[in-house]
């Protein structure tokens, strides 16, 4: 979105194909440039640069940080503090779905070009977290309608033939082949309403990336390796997730797919990582020795060095992180722009 104006500025080089191996450093530990595998030569290139920013995702921006060792930075560059990688955080997540009968025998019309129901349920007990035995809130995304008909579905309504009989008696559902799939496929096309729930993730020092020591990509560069697992917050967060989603459905005499996940079975959380909001490896705060960048994602380190994707959140919103991290990115580029006028960066 930003690339085009930014060339028309004529003050941007692109390069493509480049995969960054690490930061690049002075005898003072400041950063000179970056280090990258040119994908197609498998040659490596370097940049030269005043000042560094990396933006290349959290974990990513982690990665390159912690294999950017040298005498001033033998822990990984800016990581004095030993938290660069750690607090990694992503949104928790659950789904709930099922059968509005009321959907059903829907006459036929077009739906292209809508993407998703445009339906969005914030989070509504912020001030009851007491009662609720978990700290931190969610929300919930609807979807459904008449996209492209999946098998996977009809999978779930077999579960309810009984509940789907036709005037003969004759079971309703449950796929197949044939003119049976076919009037199936008709009957319960767009009757399917699901709730996506997405949460926030308490930031712990225990949830981290680290460098594995005994793997490397196909360019060579050392790889991440994960330490991350929910704590009872999360699973409390996600249960609740569960019961409210299931309780909004059956109140539409919804039939819900499946049972009610058990504790046994984490109550259906998704698995870290999956919902791909990770964030925190690089948190900011006034403290260096407890915190990777200052306010203005500045590495407390190394002054010429900065990192503006979700690496410097310290907590983990509900909603989707892209905002904040483009809201946080503008700030850091003001300051540098400010700090290059006066003569101090």
């Amino acid at each position: 979105m930003l690339i085009d104006p930014a060339r028309e500025t004529g003050q941007l080089t692109l390069l493509t194909n480049a995969m960054v191996r690490e930061v690049t450093t002075d005898a003072e530990g400041r950063a000179t440039g970056v280090s990258y595998i040119d994908t197609r030569t498998r040659s490596e290139q370097k940049v030269q640069a005043d000042i560094v920013i990396l933006a290349a995702s959290a974990c990513e921006s982690a990665r390159l940080l912690l294999n950017s060792t040298s005498n001033q930075h033998p822990n990984g560059l800016a990581n004095s503090s030993g938290v660069v990688g750690r607090y990694l955080m992503d949104s928790t997540g659950t789904t709930v779905a099922g059968i509005l009968p009321q959907l059903m025998n829907d006459p036929d019309h077009n739906c292209d070009g809508v993407g998703g129901m445009h339906v969005y349920i914030p989070w509504w007990l912020h001030d009851q977290h007491d009662r609720l035995g978990f700290p931190r809130g969610y929300h919930f995304e609807i979807w459904g309608g008449r996209g492209m008909p999946g098998y996977g579905i009809m999978n779930n309504i077999h579960t309810y033939n009984d509940a789907f009989a036709g005037p003969d008696e004759r079971p309703k559902g449950g796929g197949g082949y044939g003119p049976q799939l076919k009037e199936d496929y008709r009957r319960f096309y767009g009757s399917v309403v699901g709730l996506s729930g997405r949460g926030e993730m308490v930031a712990r020092e225990d949830n981290y990336c680290e460098i594995d020591p005994d793997t490397v990509d196909q360019y060579g560069i050392p790889t991440l390796r994960f330490n991350v697992n929910w704590s009872d917050a999360e699973l409390q967060q996600v249960r609740h997730m569960q019961e409210t989603g299931r309780e909004i459905l059956r109140s539409m005499d919804a039939h819900v797919f499946g049972d009610m996940p058990t504790e046994e079975q984490d109550y259906g959380i998704t698995m870290p990582g999956e919902i791909i909001h990770e964030a925190g490896t690089t948190r900011m705060g006034d403290d260096p020795r407890s915190s990777v960048l200052n306010s203005y994602c500045q590495a407390h380190d190394v002054d010429n060095l900065f990192v503006t994707d979700a690496g410097p959140l310290v907590s983990m919103p509900h909603k989707n992180p892209t905002w904040t991290i483009m809201a946080l990115a503008m700030r850091a580029s003001d300051y540098i722009i400010d700090q290059r006028n006066k003569g101090t960066l």
